[in-house]
């Protein structure tokens, strides 16, 4: 029997476009090896960071260029955080995002999350009593629930972080991984002085080009490029010469194409799986991104759960890492994009197999 993960949320092998981002190095190289193998400034490769602003709608002094979104996460934490300072993020969030804030001893507050974002009176009732200096939200098919913040309650998190004088830290490397529906405005464009917002190349290209972004004002994305200054000169130039070369072609738009052809069959395999053989169980039905999620059965626990799939060759990733102020026995997230449908069905039904046998238990 083959073994099936349904734990890390990976791009699928698969879609790396590996004949156009050689073809891209060779001649980034061929134009500008000079430039992509020596030093340069903190805030990245400034074609790279030229083009993303023109993509973005925005000037290149508010674009910041890194080794990946999660690194730029830590400069945030040096640049504009201190020990003992409140940060509020989703509830459940990012496991890494919680790791970080806690390795800076930043205090993080969970707000809970609904299948329309954020509750909206528990975020106004949190930011009263705590002051966060920021909201650390995923509002576009969040990691790991799934769901996609509302437009309505959008306008209404900028209106509460304009209130208590907060920042919102947007992290959105989904957003352009919508296979159906009607895209949200970004918080960035509802409250542009008070967002930055957090891209990656990695869910696009691929992983292995390390390179994310975030834009924001230029004061505080000067006051990210000290940090980072600081801690590597600058960043890994060869991969953003690279991935500026594969950008400036006029490949990321079919590519994301391809993407969506890719994963969107995946998507309704997981979900129709879920219908078959958990009906009922699922938390949210998104239109795009990696993940969709589910709470067990009342008395049925993850860790249970977990050990009953393991002895049906099926991985579960543990739910209680998601939840920064405890939580999440019963949560579970499936990423879907890394596996065939056919995998997914089966994972599905070995889990829905394994959820029975931990009621028995």
């Amino acid at each position: 029997m083959d073994t099936i993960n349904f734990t890390r949320g990976v791009p699928a092998n698969e879609s790396f476009p590996l004949d156009e981002v050689a073809a891209a190095a060779i001649d980034a190289l061929k134009a500008r090896g000079p430039a992509m193998l020596q030093y340069g400034p903190s805030a990245g490769f400034q074609p790279l960071r030229e083009w993303i602003a023109q993509w973005q709608g925005v000037s290149a002094d508010r674009v910041m260029t890194g080794n990946g979104s999660l690194q730029i996460v830590e400069f945030l934490c040096l640049a504009l955080l201190k020990p003992g300072d409140v940060v509020f993020t989703e509830n459940p969030t990012y496991d890494r995002t919680i790791t970080m804030l806690r390795r800076h001893n930043i205090e993080v507050v969970g707000i809970p999350l609904e299948s329309d974002g954020p509750n909206i009176e528990a975020l106004e009732a949190a930011a009263a009593k705590h002051k966060p200096k920021a909201f650390y939200i995923i509002p576009d098919f969040q990691n790991p629930s799934g769901t996609t913040c509302s437009g309505e309650k959008r306008r209404k998190v900028a209106e509460i972080a304009h209130k208590h004088d907060f920042l919102l830290v947007e992290d959105a490397p989904y957003r352009p991984l919508r296979y159906r529906g009607t895209e949200e405005p970004s918080l960035y464009s509802i409250a542009p002085e008070r967002t930055l917002f957090m891209c990656s190349f990695t869910k696009l290209i691929a992983p292995g080009v390390r390179t994310g972004f975030i834009i924001g004002r230029p004061d505080l994305i000067h006051k990210l490029a000290k940090v980072a200054e600081d801690t590597y000169i600058s960043p890994g130039y060869l991969a953003q010469g690279i991935t500026y070369e594969w950008c400036q072609r006029g490949l990321l738009q079919p590519q994301i194409e391809r993407l969506k052809k890719l994963y969107l069959p995946r998507l309704d395999a997981c979900l129709a799986a879920l219908d078959k053989y958990m009906p009922g169980a699922v938390d949210a039905r998104p239109d795009g991104g990696f993940f969709i999620s589910l709470t067990l059965p009342e008395g049925v626990l993850t860790s249970t759960v977990r050990a009953e799939a393991a002895k049906r060759g099926l991985n579960l990733s543990d739910g209680l890492a998601f939840f920064p102020n405890g939580g999440g026995e019963r949560f579970l997230r499936l990423p879907f994009c890394a596996l065939t449908p056919a995998e997914i069905e089966e994972g599905v039904r070995r889990l829905a197999e394994s959820v029975d046998a931990s009621r028995g238990r």
